[in-house]
Formats: C-alpha cells, sequence, structure tokens
C-alpha cells in the first residue's frame, strides 16, 4: 500500500514568534519523515514594515534580529539533516489590497511547489506583530495542499 502524502517541500512561514519557531519544529519532523525539504518564508507584519518606510525603527536593528531568528531556524533544521531554504515576503501592500499574511503564504506555496504546508495558529499572547497569527485562518480555509496549524 502506498502512502496518500508524499510531500517533497513543506512551507512553513515564520514571523519571529515562538509560535512560528514551534512550527518549525512540525515542518521539520514531518520533512523528516518523508525525505522532503523545508522552506521557511518570513513573512514582515504591516506594522514592522511601515515603521522601517518611516524611520520609527531602525533598520538595522531589524535586520540583526530577523537575521538571529533564522539562524535559530537554520539550526533546527540542520541539526535534523533536512535541506533548507528561505525566503522573506512583506505580508501586505498598499497597492494591491487582496494581498495579505495568508495570501502571500499560499501563493509562495504556489510558486514554489510546495506540497505542504505548517503555519502556526493563532497566538495565545495576542501580540499585534505575530502577523501570521493573521494569516492561519485564511491558509487552512483556502490552502490547496495539505496544512498542519500548530
Amino acid at each position: 500500500m502506498t502512502d496518500p502524502l508524499s510531500p517533497s517541500l513543506v512551507l512553513v512561514p515564520v514571523d519571529g514568534s515562538e509560535e512560528s519557531l514551534t512550527a518549525v519544529e512540525y515542518a521539520v519532523t514531518i520533512a523528516d519523515e518523508y525525505d522532503a525539504a523545508v522552506h521557511a518564508l518570513y513573512v514582515v507584519s504591516e506594522d514592522l514594515a511601515r515603521a522601517m518606510n518611516t524611520g520609527a525603527v531602525d533598520d538595522a536593528s531589524v535586520a540583526a534580529d530577523t537575521k538571529a531568528f533564522m539562524q535559530a531556524v537554520t539550526n533546527l533544521v540542520d541539526d535534523a539533516g533536512v535541506p533548507l531554504s528561505t525566503s522573506m515576503a512583506h505580508g501586505f501592500s498598499t497597492r494591491q489590497l487582496s494581498r495579505h499574511p495568508g495570501s502571500v503564504v499560499l501563493d509562495t506555496a504556489e510558486e514554489l511547489g510546495a506540497d505542504f504546508v505548517v503555519v502556526p495558529r493563532e497566538s495565545v499572547s495576542g501580540d499585534p506583530d505575530e502577523v501570521l497569527a493573521k494569516a492561519a485562518e485564511y491558509v487552512l480555509l483556502y490552502a490547496s495542499q495539505p496544512v498542519l496549524s500548530v
């Protein structure tokens, strides 16, 4: 009997939150089980992008925080020996109203040919900077791939 689920690329959107690191752990487990690769998509929140554009936050500080977080993601994936690729995207657009964190995740999944998505569910902290909490329901409703919400 063949396994009906055999992903080759697991997409895991991240936003710098602890919940998204947990999602990476699940993505790694799935990828390891099916000899798949992981793609970590860092989604920049609307508030952070606006703050960067207006100079309200230091770009170098944001870059350092993002780099440190993505290093933690890389360490998690490397420890399991799973192939990793990464990218970054803004989770909104002032010019394209239909662009939001959920659509960014699904568009990336389609562009990369990801056949499984692991998305962090809503944060218990309610922190507005945790952009993926806003995307989870959308991804669950509209994804054409299997989705695990953790």
